[in-house]
């Protein structure tokens, strides 16, 4: 097998939540364009099918579930629908929420909505799909560079949930590697334009990027080449850790 070889993905199923939207655009796009057929799940059935079109576009096969995988019952339909579809190999856990609320005022409902879809929604939906990885396969858990530094704004909620991913992420290495022959890894994306971004404060975003080493937000597609590469053989090495992909935002 070359190199090149390494990062596709022909023949497989790959599973991502959050395709709404955002990463999980260029996410789907990335993995079609490695060779999966890609199982599309959110909340917003209606946007997923423009996420479906960008799929089909790159030669690949696309199903639409729409699902909550706050709600357990969701992720084992979108589960049972993908191992439908061919072979499952790759779970991208993307769907998240974002909340911007000062520490001292926010409600006990407001912390747990981040908590039951970032944190506690990829467990299910991790469940779910190493349920129906019966060859083996790659779970990438997407937290954020904010579950390793603070961003300078109100965010417990979402830095909390994202924290407990990268926990969640090397305790499920350690009982499937092996076990399962699934490896499980984070990816920590800096600042990407999304629609989280587009809630933060004006001049915000503006002032933190000139911070960075890189000096500019990133691409998409530099995230979705991340996830490729732990979905893939090329990762196969890989297993229990977190990839950063933030233009330098935790060593300044």
């Amino acid at each position: 097998m070359g190199i090149l070889d390494r990062f596709r993905l022909d023949g497989k199923v790959a599973i991502v939540t959050g395709a709404s939207s955002g990463l999980g655009v260029a996410f789907a796009k990335g993995l079609a364009e490695a060779g999966a057929d890609v199982v599309l799940a959110a909340r917003r059935a209606d946007k997923l099918k423009d996420t479906a079109q960008l799929v089909e576009a790159a030669g690949r096969r696309a199903l639409v579930v729409q699902a909550d995988v706050s709600q357990p019952d969701d992720c084992r339909e979108v589960a049972a629908q993908a191992a439908a579809f061919g072979t499952v190999a790759v779970l991208v856990n993307n769907a998240g929420v974002a909340s911007a609320v000062p520490a001292s005022r926010e409600t006990p409902e407001q912390f747990l909505g981040v908590m039951d879809v970032n944190l506690n929604g990829a467990y299910w939906m991790a469940q779910a799909a190493a349920a129906v990885m019966t060859e083996g396969g790659s779970i990438i858990n997407v937290s954020s560079v904010l579950g390793i530094v603070t961003g300078g704004i109100p965010q417990a909620a979402y830095s909390a949930s994202k924290a407990g991913l990268l926990g969640l992420t090397r305790d499920l290495a350690a009982q499937w590697t092996g076990r399962k022959n699934i490896r499980v890894n984070a990816i920590a994306p800096g600042f990407f334009a999304s629609e989280m971004t587009d809630q933060y404060p004006p001049g915000y975003l503006e002032k933190y990027v000139s911070l960075l080493p890189m000096g500019r937000v990133g691409d998409p597609e530099e995230l979705a080449a991340a996830v490729v590469f732990l979905a893939s053989p090329a990762g196969g090495y890989v297993t229990g850790e977190t990839l950063v992909v933030d233009g330098g935002a935790v060593i300044v």
